[in-house]
């Protein structure tokens, strides 16, 4: 039988999956958001109960870390992996409620091209966990998530340059540019994750 880093009964896996699962939901629903040409601002509020969600969980991970003698990983590996998955959802939830916040009404260069980077990085991070739980390919998963970060820091880069080329009103210079740097944010608290997963499996490898 292969060897397992976490077993499959293992409860915090399976909430750390539950949570993997949620990001990928607030990804795809934030990419709904500013996928017309005026962003669906009532959106925010779905993404908003899956944050609700997140933190739920990532409490009940953290009160069962604090009861449990012997966990399957490192306490402090749990902690750190429990709330690198829910900084991912922050993020999201952050961009989402800025651009309903300050009624953005319409969606620049760089918006649709990071939401479509975060979905894609948040569907790497379920087969992450199955791999680290399998001791066998997260090399992959971690790699491609640390490209499309690189990817996103350009995309950022490119948007704010234009940003400020384009736009006069400073107010809207100021809005955007919180948007798009949570917006980025995003693609960095899932590399951070995906080096949580890395450290793991150094570790037990």
């Amino acid at each position: 039988m292969a060897f397992r880093l976490i077993p499959r009964e293992e409860k915090f896996f399976t909430d750390f999956q539950a949570l993997a699962i949620e990001l990928h939901d607030g990804a795809r629903l934030l990419e709904a958001m500013v996928a017309p040409d005026r962003p669906i601002w009532e959106q925010a509020d779905a993404i908003k109960r899956v944050e609700h969600k997140c933190d739920t969980i990532t409490h009940e991970v953290i009160q069962r870390l604090n009861r449990t003698f012997v966990t399957p990983l490192d306490r402090e590996d749990i902690h750190a992996l429990a709330r690198t998955l829910d900084d991912v959802m922050d993020a999201i939830d952050a961009a989402a409620g800025l651009i309903r916040l300050y009624r953005l009404d319409s969606v620049r260069f760089g918006v649709r091209e990071m939401a479509q980077i975060i979905t894609a990085s948040t569907a790497e991070i379920r087969p992450a966990l199955d791999a680290l739980e399998d001791n066998k390919g997260l090399i992959t998963h971690a790699v491609e998530i640390n490209r499309l970060e690189n990817e996103a820091d350009r995309i950022h880069q490119e948007a704010v340059s234009r940003l400020f080329d384009d736009e006069r009103d400073p107010i809207m210079v100021m809005k955007w540019k919180e948007t798009l740097d949570f917006l980025e944010a995003a693609t960095d608290r899932c590399e951070d994750v995906a080096n949580v997963l890395e450290g793991v499996m150094v570790k037990h490898g």
